[in-house]
């Protein structure tokens, strides 16, 4: 599997130091530093209310953050969100966002808007291809599709920039177990293509079967960290973040 960090050569696709989210007088993240090595899956858990979705957020420009944000070694925290997806970051939000009275294909060709009609063909039979089910519902509106449609939707249309960093948030939120499965496999056969993945997940278990690292938030900040394997053989945090939604698949 492979790690980042001072023991390995491999270089952080994403670096952000000092990370800090204010929401007035609340701060939901404070000072965090966290890399994704490439071609890797990074997980980040903790309870609810942890930093977990602001901090993912921040990293995609969605939400004001201070701090440094390195994307291929180059800083992109003064970005807005349009050119972090140019730069090929990419994220599938917990609420997916879908436009439910657009199309399946509609919603993914919305993904790659900005890109030349040849390209975005090819994305759009990569998607079909990964997603099968999309392409035998891509005329169905978006908002009469299963959770796990949507899911696969939300991914297909992040999938769509063809990013080099996919970041996801909470995607088991809501799905069944076997479709938690498909879902996370999708996310396996992604790091054998050489995308980059950094997933906030409460579903502790899943999450740190497929992670290579793994990164433990508790109140904004970073309290633990270390190898996926490493983290899951930690008792304190099996009883405190592992029976979390930690359905098997």
């Amino acid at each position: 599997m492979h790690t980042w960090g001072a023991e390995t050569t491999l270089r952080p696709a994403l670096l952000a130091r000092g990370l800090r989210v204010r929401y007035g007088r609340t701060i939901a993240v404070d000072g965090v530093e966290i890399a994704v090595g490439e071609a890797s899956i990074v997980t980040i858990i903790g309870a609810n209310g942890a930093g977990k979705s602001s901090l993912l957020n921040a990293l995609m420009g969605v939400v004001p953050a201070q701090g440094e944000i390195l994307f291929a070694e180059r800083p992109i925290e003064h970005l807005p969100l349009e050119a972090r997806v140019a730069a090929g970051v990419s994220l599938v939000p917990e609420r997916r966002e879908l436009f439910a009275d657009l199309s399946v294909e509609d919603n993914l060709r919305l993904g790659a808007f900005r890109r030349e009609r040849g390209e975005r063909e090819q994305s759009l039979e990569s998607v079909y291809v990964r997603f099968p089910r999309l392409k035998e519902r891509r005329g169905q509106l978006a908002g009469t599709l299963s959770g796990g449609e949507r899911q696969m939707l939300a991914m297909g249309r992040a999938l769509m920039s063809r990013p080099k960093l996919l970041m996801l948030d909470e995607p088991s939120l809501g799905l069944a177990p076997r479709i938690v499965g498909e879902v996370f496999e999708q996310l396996v056969a992604l790091r054998e293509l050489g995308v980059s993945i950094l997933l906030v997940e409460q579903n502790a278990r899943a999450a740190l079967r497929i992670a290579d690292r793994a990164y433990v938030l508790e109140l904004g900040t970073i309290t633990q960290q270390g190898g996926a394997a490493q983290i899951a053989d930690d008792e304190r945090l099996i009883e405190s973040y592992l029976g979390m939604g930690g359905t098997e698949y």
